[in-house]
C-alpha cells in the first residue's frame, strides 16, 4: 500500500485527532502540538507545551472531541495536567496518585478529565470546574489504557491486573470486571457502543459485548505486539498498529483478517487515525513520519480497467489495496459475475456450450472464477438427459440424476418438476381429507414413490392427515401458538400453501408495528405485538420491545405524576430513555449531585455525601450507584488513617467493617496491600472475614466513620 502524502518531523508522532473543520491535529513526544491543513500537510498553528514523554504505547495524551480543552502526563508523570485550547495555558492539575500517571483520557461529551495512574486509580475532574468528580474501580495494579464509547454512556479501564472494568458514566455505577486475559491488558477500544476489544501482553485480542459481559471472538492473526488500535469507516474496519511496524485490518462484521500487512513502516507504529470524509488512514511511526493512505485508492484505475471488461487485472489490482473489496466498484463486478454466471447457465441449457465459454472469457484468468466456470461446464454435461426425462414423465430418473446435479435446481425444466410436483402434493392434501379419497390421493403421489425427500412427506401426510384438519382450525381461530407448535413437531406442514401465508401475515404484522412505533402509537404496537409473541422467528425481538414498551409508558406516568422514585427506576431500564428530554433532565440533575458527592467522598465526609444525595435515599436503581459513593468516601477514611498512622486494630477494624457491608472488592485488595506494608505485623486474614455485596448494600447502612 502506498502512501499519498508523507510527512516528516522532528519528533514522533503520539496522538493524531481530525478535527470537524477537516484539519489536522497533531502532538509529538515532546508535546509539540500541531494544527495542520489536510491537503498538503502544512502547518496552520500550534504551540509547545514542553513535556517530554519517554512512553508513550498508552494514552499519554488526550485531546477533547470539542477541540476545546488538551490533557497530558506531564514530564515526571507525577501529574496530569489539563489545558485550553483557547488560552494554551494549563487549567487543572490532577497530582493525587501514589505513583506516576500512566494514561489520560476526555470523554466524549468533553465533561470529565481522566487521570489513570500506577497505583490502580483512576480519577475524573470535572473540565467545567476543575473538582475531583469521582473515582472509577480500583485496579489492583497500573492502568495501562482508558476508552470511551461513541454514546458517551461507558468507560472501560485495563490493568496489568488482567482485568477490564467497565463504568456507567450515564448510572455512575460499575458495570463489568471483565476478566479472561492470562497476562496484563495493554490496549481497549470500545466498537460503537456495545463492543470492546481489548488486548493483552501476549498479543490475543478479545472482542466483548459490553452489555452481557460476554465474549464473542477472538481475533486471529496476530502475531506482533500491538501499539496502537483504530476503528474506522463507521465501525465496519479495525486497524492495529505494530511495534515491527506493520498496520493490521480486519473486517468487524465478519471479525476476518482482511491484510496483515496492509501498511509497513520503518519503526513501531505511534499513532494511528481516520479521516470518515476523506477516506483517508493516518500513520504515524517512531521514525518520526506521517503517511496518509486513501483506503479506497485506485476506484478511477479499477473503473478504466471495468469498461475495458479487464475483470482479471480488476481482480489482480483490489489484492494491492484489498479496501476495494468493499467499494462500489466490487460490488459492481460481482453483479457482473453473477449475471455473466446466469447468462453462461441459460446457455448451457439451451445446448450452446461455446456460447457459455465465450461469456466466460474475461473471468478465465481468475484462478477461484476458473474453478467455477470448470464446475459448471462439468455439471451441465448431463443436462440434455435431465431435460429429456422431466419431458417424458420419468420422474424417478429424473430426480436420481438432479442429486448427482444440484445445480439443475436453478433451471426452468426443475421449476416446473417442482411445479407438477407441488400440484400433486395440493390434489393428495385436498383427497387426504377425505377417507374416501386415500386411494386417490396414493394414486397421484404413486409416480414420486421411492424419491426419497418425497417419500418421507408423503407418509408423513398419509399418517397425519388429522393433524392437517386440527393445523387448519386453528389457523382459521388464529391460534398460532397452536399453529406454531404443530408446525414444530410435524415439518411436513411447511409443504402447504397456508404456511407462507403465515409467515407473510408475519412479516406484515412486524412492519406494521415497527410504524406505529415510529409513530409513537404504543396501544397499535402493543395490539400487534400480542399476535407477534406466538410468531418463533419474532418472539425474542417481541418481548424486548413489550419490555420497552412498559418501562418507557411507566416512566411518563411516572413524570406526570412527580413520582421521581418510579422515574429514576424506570431511566435504569433502558438506555433509550437518556435519549428522551425528561430523561436527559434527570440524568443531568442525578450527575450535579453526583459530583457534588463524590467531591466530599474525596474528603471522606459522610454528613456531608447525606445532605445532598438525600432524595436518592429512597430509589433502589441508585443504590449500587450510592454504595460506591459511600464506598469510595470510606475507602478515603481508611487511607488517611493509614497515611497518619493511626493505630493498627482501628485501621484493621475499618478493614472489617467495609468488607462486611461492600464484600472484598478490588478496591479494599489494593488498599490493603497498602496497609500491610505500612503494618506488616498484622494478621488480619481477609478471606476468613464475613463478606457483605455491594448489591446487597442499602442505604440504612450508612455510618459516619468506617472506623469506629
Amino acid at each position: 500500500m502506498k502512501a499519498i502524502k508523507d510527512k516528516n518531523f522532528t519528533n514522533p508522532i503520539i496522538l493524531i485527532k481530525i478535527l470537524n473543520n477537516g484539519d489536522v491535529f497533531i502532538v509529538d513526544d515532546k508535546t509539540t502540538i500541531r494544527i495542520l491543513e489536510k491537503e498538503k500537510l502544512d502547518l496552520i498553528d500550534g504551540y509547545k507545551a514542553n513535556n517530554f514523554h519517554l512512553r508513550y504505547r498508552n494514552s499519554v495524551v488526550a485531546f477533547s472531541n470539542d477541540s476545546k480543552y488538551f490533557a497530558t502526563v506531564s514530564a515526571d508523570s507525577n501529574e496530569a495536567k489539563l489545558y485550553s485550547m483557547q488560552t494554551r495555558k494549563i487549567i487543572h492539575v490532577v497530582d493525587k496518585h501514589n505513583g506516576e500517571v500512566s494514561c489520560v483520557g476526555i470523554d466524549n461529551a468533553s465533561k470529565y478529565m481522566f487521570s489513570c495512574g500506577d497505583d490502580g486509580k483512576t480519577f475524573a475532574t470535572d473540565i467545567e470546574s476543575g473538582d475531583l468528580a469521582f473515582a472509577l474501580p480500583i485496579h489492583i495494579d497500573a492502568v495501562t489504557d482508558i476508552a470511551f464509547s461513541s454514546n458517551g454512556n461507558w468507560v472501560a479501564t485495563s490493568s496489568y491486573d488482567r482485568k477490564i472494568s467497565i463504568f456507567n458514566l450515564a448510572m455512575m455505577a460499575p458495570k463489568h470486571k471483565l476478566r479472561y486475559h492470562s497476562v496484563a491488558v495493554m490496549k481497549i477500544s470500545f466498537i460503537g457502543k456495545d463492543r470492546l476489544l481489548s488486548i493483552d501482553k501476549n498479543n490475543t485480542a478479545i472482542i466483548w459485548n459490553i452489555y452481557t459481559g460476554k465474549v464473542i471472538i477472538r481475533l486471529k492473526g496476530i502475531h506482533d505486539d500491538v501499539t496502537q488500535i483504530l476503528i474506522a469507516q463507521n465501525n465496519k474496519f479495525l486497524f492495529l498498529g505494530t511495534s515491527l511496524g506493520y498496520v493490521l485490518v480486519y473486517d468487524l462484521d465478519t471479525y476476518e483478517q482482511i491484510s496483515r500487512k496492509y501498511v509497513k513502516t520503518r519503526e513501531s507504529i505511534s499513532s494511528l487515525a481516520f479521516d470518515e470524509e476523506s477516506k483517508y488512514l493516518y500513520v504515524a511511526s517512531k521514525s518520526c513520519d506521517l503517511s496518509v493512505y486513501d483506503i479506497y485508492g485506485g476506484e478511477d484505475y479499477i473503473k478504466s480497467l471495468l469498461k475495458e471488461k479487464k475483470y482479471d487485472s480488476i481482480h489482480f489490482f483490489i489484492e494491492t489495496n484489498p479496501l476495494l473489496a468493499y467499494t462500489k466498484i466490487d460490488i459492481l463486478l460481482s453483479k457482473l459475475w453473477e449475471n455473466t454466471l446466469k447468462k453462461a447457465k441459460i446457455s448451457l441449457q439451451h445446448g450452446d456450450r461455446l456460447q457459455a465459454i465465450a461469456l466466460f472469457h474475461n473471468f478465465k484468468n481468475i484462478p477461484e472464477k476458473n474453478k467455477i466456470m470448470n464446475h459448471i461446464l462439468e455439471e451441465y454435461v448431463e443436462y440434455d438427459r435431465f431435460a429429456e426425462l422431466v419431458e417424458q414423465d420419468k420422474v424417478s430418473l429424473a430426480y436420481g440424476l438432479l442429486q448427482k446435479h444440484p445445480l439443475y435446481k436453478e433451471t426452468v425444466v426443475y421449476k416446473s418438476l417442482d411445479a407438477k410436483w407441488k400440484k400433486a402434493f395440493y390434489l393428495a392434501q385436498k383427497y387426504i381429507m377425505d377417507p374416501k379419497g386415500i386411494d386417490k390421493a396414493r394414486e397421484i403421489l404413486a409416480p414420486y414413490r421411492g424419491i426419497s425427500d418425497k417419500t418421507k412427506l408423503t407418509q408423513e401426510l398419509f399418517a397425519q392427515g388429522e393433524v392437517y384438519k386440527r393445523f387448519k382450525v386453528s389457523l382459521g381461530q388464529k391460534d398460532f401458538k397452536i399453529v406454531f407448535e404443530l408446525i414444530k413437531l410435524h415439518p411436513f406442514l411447511k409443504e402447504f400453501p397456508e404456511y407462507k401465508s403465515i409467515m407473510d401475515y408475519g412479516d406484515s404484522l412486524y412492519i406494521k408495528s415497527q410504524k406505529f412505533m415510529d409513530e409513537d402509537d404504543t396501544h397499535s404496537t402493543t395490539k400487534i405485538l400480542r399476535i407477534l409473541i406466538d410468531f418463533p422467528d419474532f418472539s425474542t425481538e417481541v418481548k424486548e420491545l413489550s419490555h420497552n414498551i412498559e418501562v418507557k409508558q411507566k416512566f411518563y406516568k411516572a413524570i406526570r405524576d412527580k413520582d421521581m422514585i418510579s422515574a429514576y427506576n424506570m431511566l435504569s431500564l433502558s438506555e433509550d430513555l437518556l435519549e428522551t428530554e425528561d430523561g436527559r433532565d434527570l440524568q443531568d440533575r442525578w450527575n450535579r449531585d453526583l459530583i457534588k458527592a463524590n467531591s466530599f467522598a474525596m474528603e471522606g465526609n459522610v454528613e456531608a455525601i447525606k445532605v445532598i444525595l438525600d432524595d436518592y435515599m429512597v430509589v433502589n436503581s441508585k443504590y449500587v450507584s450510592l454504595g460506591s459513593i459511600f464506598g469510595w468516601c470510606y475507602m478515603t477514611q481508611i487511607e488517611r488513617a493509614i497515611e497518619h498512622q493511626r493505630e493498627q486494630a482501628f485501621i484493621e477494624n475499618g478493614i472489617k467493617n467495609y468488607i462486611l457491608s461492600f464484600g472484598l472488592q478490588d478496591q479494599i485488595l489494593s488498599l490493603f496491600e497498602i496497609f500491610i506494608s505500612e503494618y506488616s505485623s498484622s494478621k488480619l486474614n481477609l478471606r476468613l472475614l464475613s463478606k457483605g455485596d455491594l448489591k446487597m448494600w442499602r442505604p440504612s447502612m450508612i455510618v459516619n466513620s468506617i472506623l469506629d
